[in-house]
């Protein structure tokens, strides 16, 4: 069935219930791009550096990757729902707040709070549209990836819009998006079962004893390492005005949601989840290179281009964390996130401190190197992760009795 398809059970008719989720989805991935076109202004209007400013990822994303052993364990015991209200509250608060910094220590501060909103919310979205969703796995996953993509592409176009006046007006603009999500998840959606069996706090750690969840997660730290060097290094390479900026984050994110929910499905479809996964890894890590050493049109082209290998990487990584173990989806999703976020965390710190240490050049070289990393994993780890990538398999494929996968990677 096309997951598209516009009848019972595609994408296009899912309940209320669905689509608040899936708005609050988009505003929610909204502030991780938010203050990408800002990122030079909120430096120079707080007198901070590069590597200071870039803090605002690091303490958003640090937190996020501890708040994972938690979500689980919080949303078993007061329900999927009133979950995702205290993430949306948790994110209003901390987002108004950050507006009103007076030092970059306060907004770093204000920023780790909302991370753990953030976490909250978006942790238990994906299993509440899956668990309400009208069509199957399939069609809340490509949901979820819609709300991502739409979100990673508006994020930084809002952010230029309200940041040309003043950085501090993007955090209001949030906490206000955020606010109406709140209302309307507490208009249509109601409370789903709980789990029959409550979350312990180290369930996620213990759901990655699982070779294809742990390969998977290993994989994914290396990539968002490279991922985040992109989203947060590169605006102060390109050196824009919030609008530039923006319009090329713009076009970052269309493509991210673009190759996230129509190209990359249908790549998997024809070639194998692990093919894709691996060439795309290694396209990407060509892209952040030339980004690296081209000049500033080259740069801005890659930029964007970028956008795409991202796009395909999200949405195969998604499905492999979901589907490669037996533990349940919440679990093996917290725990896979609890990995691949301290690469986020780590790269908007790093790749500044890099080029202190070096030059312009090596922190997107160090980048292309963690792709080809990520992909190297996939390559060894490919017998951990068949079971996933099987049911993914293209058709001929299951017809002619080849793993996919391997043929590509061994090749």
């Amino acid at each position: 069935m096309d997951p598209f398809d516009a009848g019972a059970g595609g994408i296009l008719r899912q309940p209320k219930a669905v689509w608040a989720t899936a708005g609050a989805s988009v505003v929610a991935f909204m502030g991780i791009g938010l203050v990408d076109p800002i990122l030079p202004s909120i430096a120079k209007g707080l007198d901070a550096t590069a590597s200071q400013v870039s803090l605002l990822f690091t303490s958003y994303f640090l937190i996020t990757a501890f708040a994972m052993l938690v979500t689980g364990f919080v949303s078993s015991r007061i329900g999927g729902r009133r979950t995702l209200l205290l993430g949306l509250a948790l994110v209003v608060v901390f987002a108004g707040l950050a507006g009103t910094s007076g030092t970059v220590g306060q907004l770093v501060g204000f920023r780790a709070g909302w991370g753990l909103g953030n976490a909250l919310f978006v942790s238990t979205a994906l299993a509440v549209i899956v668990g309400a969703a009208a069509g199957g796995s399939a069609a809340a996953i490509l949901l979820y990836e819609s709300a991502l993509g739409l979100g990673m592409a508006c994020g930084p176009l809002v952010g230029a819009l309200l940041g040309d006046a003043s950085w501090r007006y993007p955090f209001f603009g949030t906490a206000v998006l955020m606010a109406v999500g709140f209302l309307c998840i507490t208009a249509f959606l109601r409370e789903q079962p709980k789990p029959a069996r409550k979350t312990a706090l180290l369930d996620p750690v213990r759901a990655l004893g699982h070779g294809g969840l742990a390969s998977a997660a290993v994989s994914a730290f290396f990539y968002n390492y490279t991922f985040f060097t992109v989203l947060a290094f590169t605006p102060f390479v390109l050196d824009m005005t919030p609008y530039k900026s923006g319009a090329v984050f713009f076009a970052w994110g269309l493509l991210l949601a673009v190759f996230s929910v129509i190209v990359a499905p249908r790549m998997q479809e024809r070639f194998g989840s692990l093919k894709v996964l691996g060439g795309s890894l290694v396209l990407l890590a060509a892209d952040v290179v030339v980004l690296g050493y081209g000049d500033h049109s080259t740069a801005i082209v890659c930029t964007i281009l970028s956008g795409a290998f991202i796009g395909v990487n999200n949405t195969v990584y998604t499905e492999l964390a979901l589907g490669v173990s037996d533990a349940p989806r919440p679990v093996a999703s917290a725990g896979y996130n609890f990995v691949r976020w301290f690469a986020a965390a780590a790269a908007p710190y790093l790749a500044p401190k890099i080029e202190e240490w070096s030059d312009l050049h090596m922190p997107f070289v160090v980048a292309g190197v963690t792709a080809v990393a990520g992909a190297l994993v996939v390559f060894v780890r490919r017998g951990a992760l068949v079971h996933e990538a099987r049911e993914l398999q293209p058709r001929h494929a299951v017809e002619d009795g080849v793993e996919d996968g391997v043929g590509v990677l061994a090749n």
